[in-house]
């Protein structure tokens, strides 16, 4: 089922457009750093310290690596991806986006978790609170699944999983959706660690594009199937 909303309740501008406007501002950032011989080579001996940190506390350095992906997954102003460089220096891409991958599956199942039996209120500090509630008023626990992988496409990761707790949408298949809706994101975040780590700034900029008109697309799409359902 998807339910209808009240009118002027079916823009979700705010909420889908930070999502690649913040994508697109860390390309920027990471194309200059990457073009910049001397801030680049700088970067790279602080990543060449931070490696042999991790390998002398590898298991430390991958639940920490994984906890602040999951954090990244759960509250809208931590960002995981101004180290994935240093764990792409360290372990590698696969390894990196193995690890991103799973926590950011893991944080969207915390929010899950505390919107289904926490509510509302602890829902909120985290979240865009009118964008939560529109949300709110559009998905069931019958919403289709690819309606809930749209969703996660379109918007940033935190608020999808607090919503779909709140009108107990089923777990097994949200986190299907979440997997499935993480995984380009994952490879195209830790893609871009690696290419600043090999100093190719305009790949940078060619996968930042990609993402974020791929993000405004899936926003535009999810805005019409709201907006028809009314």
């Amino acid at each position: 089922m998807l339910e209808t909303a009240p009118a002027g309740r079916e823009s979700y501008s705010p909420a889908a457009g930070r999502r690649a406007a913040i994508f697109a501002g860390l390309c920027v950032v990471l194309a200059a750093l990457a073009s910049s011989g001397v801030a680049h080579e700088v970067l790279l001996h602080a990543l060449a310290a931070t490696q042999s940190v991790i390998e002398q506390h590898m298991l430390l350095g991958v639940v920490t690596f994984v906890v602040l992906a999951a954090l990244s997954a759960m509250v809208a102003f931590v960002s995981i991806a101004v180290i994935v460089p240093a764990a792409v220096f360290a372990w590698g891409a696969p390894v990196s986006i193995g690890l991103l991958w799973l926590g950011w599956i893991l944080g969207g199942a915390a929010t899950y978790t505390i919107g289904r039996y926490l509510g509302r209120q602890a829902a909120r500090w985290p979240t865009a609170e009118r964008a939560l509630l529109k949300l709110e008023a559009h998905l069931a626990a019958d919403t289709p699944l690819w309606l809930i992988t749209l969703l996660q496409l379109a918007l940033p990761s935190e608020l999808p999983g607090y919503v779909l707790g709140l009108v107990r949408y089923p777990l097994a298949r949200y986190l299907i959706a979440l997997a499935v809706a993480e995984l380009p994101f994952t490879v195209a975040t830790v893609y871009l660690g690696n290419s600043f780590v090999e100093g190719r700034s305009g790949l940078i900029l060619a996968i930042g594009a990609s993402i974020a008109l791929g993000s405004v697309g899936a926003a535009y799409a999810l805005r019409r199937v709201m907006s028809e359902a009314r």
